[in-house]
């Protein structure tokens, strides 16, 4: 009984040991699911030193030491595999190796062994992808006790002279196998429920940048101003918990939400020098309210004592910053500093993000501007020239193709960023075709066939008839036959097909010089409805070519400074 009391005191040693270490920072590696090199060289000095540290501790019996040296090795061996347990077990074998006895061999060829069984465990435990069991107390104390009880059989089987072996097994045995299992067992309940407490943490610290991330993205499509600034301050606070969140520009403040509100009001210029010193320098900057504090210059009686100052920059260039500040009754969390850091660096993101899209669906209407520039001075010269023509013979006829024109060019002067129903976009391609049949007579026939229940989908404007312009004009234009115009539209599975198609085939032959207006279209209606949805091409020399437009039946709402891709 003494012995057992001696060895728990000592396995006692261990667990504070333990404990200390799981609160330390060398514990990190153990929070990871696979460990790299370098942590396994710092689980190899700490395991280690523990084994060592209970040679030191052990009791002398019959002329051998009682001791919980195994802990080290067997632990090292189930959380780092074989390598680790060996080289560990090794190490504290050898050294009590040299502190001698008639048991210095048995004891440090067994302390070997010990850690190959913790490490012989974990690779069995990781084959089969029960990884968590690795960390599970009992089976620890199990391990444990197998590894002391082969101990105690290298000890028989090695150490002489046989009969003190077999004398010292019989009072060492029990105590040792009870008293390191019960080590292991504890030792590893507090590995696992740091471990725990990590992942715990890093759940909550994903959950609320995500909900920030969720609840900002389409603030921040609508830019970064006071308005905005002042929602997503009210966000941040409300996920964070933190007492007080500013958010600036370079210049003044946009938003301030929390206790010191009502001295720190927005528009007015910025007057901490961590911020200033924030936006010069592009860094994040603190006063953690015990070492260095946050001092306000426009209130004395200011409840305000810690700040973290996090900058946002969009392409490396600061447009402003996020605060977060704690009252004098609060310490700033450690967590809600990484937070604060994280949102400023998402956000960050965002705003490039929404600067990129916003670039792009400015460059995609300016593309558009740029062909109806191409187009309506041509299409109106020829217009007015047939026109003239037939005004000669058929008055009436001309009235009707001025009217044609007018409601044309009309439809053309619409917003860029306007939607058009089927409807809408079919009477605009009547009006044109209106006109091109009066220029190419009996040359050119229209054929139509759409669903009636599609007239109502929603189209960016002017996307029909550009494609209808580059069939007649690239292609039917330059036949000596008949030249025919299709125009079809219909559902399947769920999108809306719209086909336009001529008999010419000439696309194959001059795609990339007369498909300008068939691009444009393409990233417009990606623009709409996203990736998988636009116009694409096909075609059959001297025979066909048909541009196929694709659109969702539902949700199709364009947003010209959002990509849905």
């Amino acid at each position: 009984m003494s012995l057992f009391l001696q060895l728990f005191e000592t396995m006692a040693i261990f667990l504070v040991v333990g404990y200390l270490y799981c609160k330390s920072p060398w514990f990190r590696p153990l929070t990871n699911q696979n460990l790299d090199r370098r942590d396994k060289v710092y689980l190899y000095f700490f395991f280690s030193a523990l084994s060592i540290m209970g040679t030191y501790l052990g009791h002398p019996v019959q002329g051998a030491l009682a001791n919980t040296r195994a802990i080290g090795p067997v632990l090292a061996g189930m959380i780092g595999g074989p390598v680790l347990g060996t080289a560990v077990g090794f190490t504290g074998g050898l050294h009590r190796y040299f502190q001698g006895g008639f048991t210095a061999f048995s004891c440090g060829l067994s302390t070997t062994t010990e850690g190959l069984v913790g490490g012989l465990l974990c690779l069995y435990l990781t084959r089969r992808n029960k990884l968590q069991e690795i960390f599970n107390p009992g089976v620890a104390f199990l391990t444990a006790a197998v590894a002391e009880t082969l101990q105690m059989v290298i000890i028989l089987a090695v150490s002489r002279p046989f009969s003190d072996a077999v004398a010292l097994v019989k009072v060492i045995a029990l105590p040792m196998i009870v008293t390191t299992s019960c080590g292991c067992a504890i030792f590893m309940s507090i590995i696992r429920d740091q471990r725990d407490m990590y992942d715990r943490a890093a759940a909550a610290f994903s959950s609320r940048a995500f909900n920030i991330a969720e609840r900002s993205l389409s603030l921040l499509s609508k830019g970064f101003n006071r308005q905005t600034a002042d929602e997503m301050a009210k966000i941040i606070r409300e996920e964070t918990g933190v007492s007080d969140v500013a958010i600036t520009d370079t210049e003044k403040v946009l938003s301030f939400v929390g206790v010191g509100s009502e001295h720190h009001l927005p528009d007015t210029p910025i007057s901490s020098p961590l911020t200033r010193l924030a936006i010069r320098e592009n860094r994040v900057t603190f006063a953690d309210g015990a070492q260095d504090h946050y001092r306000c210059f426009i209130s004395e009686t200011c409840p305000l004592n810690s700040v973290l100052v996090a900058p946002l920059a969009v392409d490396d260039v600061v447009i402003g910053t996020i605060k977060l500040y704690e009252d004098s009754n609060k310490r700033f969390l450690n967590m809600n500093k990484s937070l604060g850091e994280g949102i400023a660096r998402l956000l960050s993101n965002q705003l490039l993000v929404s600067k990129y899209q916003q670039q792009k669906s400015l460059l995609v209407i300016s593309e558009l501007k740029l062909l109806q520039a191409q187009v309506n001075p041509h299409f109106l010269f020829n217009s007015l020239n047939t026109i003239i023509a037939i005004l000669r013979k058929d008055a009436s006829r001309a009235r009707e193709l001025l009217m044609s024109l007018s409601s044309f060019l009309r439809k053309s002067l619409k917003k860029n960023g306007e939607l058009s129903t089927m409807e809408e976009e079919l009477a605009h391609v009547n009006s044109y075709l209106a006109i091109e049949k009066a220029r190419f007579e009996d040359r050119l026939t229209i054929e139509m066939d759409v669903d009636p229940n599609l007239l109502n989908l929603k189209l960016p404007a002017f996307t029909l008839q550009p494609i209808i312009e580059n069939a007649i004009k690239h292609g039917i234009a330059n036949m000596l036959g008949p030249g025919v115009a299709k125009i079809r539209a219909y559902k399947e599975n769920g999108v809306a097909i719209i086909e336009i198609e001529d008999n010419a085939g000439t696309f194959c032959e001059n795609g990339n010089e007369n498909g300008l207006g068939i691009k444009i279209v393409d990233r417009r209606l990606k623009l709409m409805a996203g990736a998988s949805y636009g116009a694409k091409v096909s075609c059959v020399p001297n025979e066909l070519t048909r541009v196929t437009i694709s659109i969702p039946l539902e949700g199709s709402e364009y947003d010209p400074c959002v990509n849905r891709g």
